[in-house]
């Protein structure tokens, strides 16, 4: 499946970038946010959701790779 940013329009790629809008946003969430939207979208840095994904990774989420 191919996903583009509902803000910029930029084509999302990354299984992480996917992950996080699925894990913050909803798992049956259709329009997803690049990076840095999705940090602006949720107040946030894009070293923070980093942060994030990466806690998420080391308890083990099956949506991260």
């Amino acid at each position: 499946m191919k996903y583009i940013c509902i803000a910029c329009g930029k084509e999302i790629t990354e299984k992480d970038t996917i992950g996080i809008n699925k894990k913050l946003l909803g798992n049956k969430v259709k329009s997803l946010y690049c990076m840095p939207c999705l940090a602006d979208y949720l107040g946030t840095t894009v070293e923070d959701l980093n942060e994030k994904i990466e806690e998420f990774k080391e308890e083990g989420c099956k949506l991260f790779s």
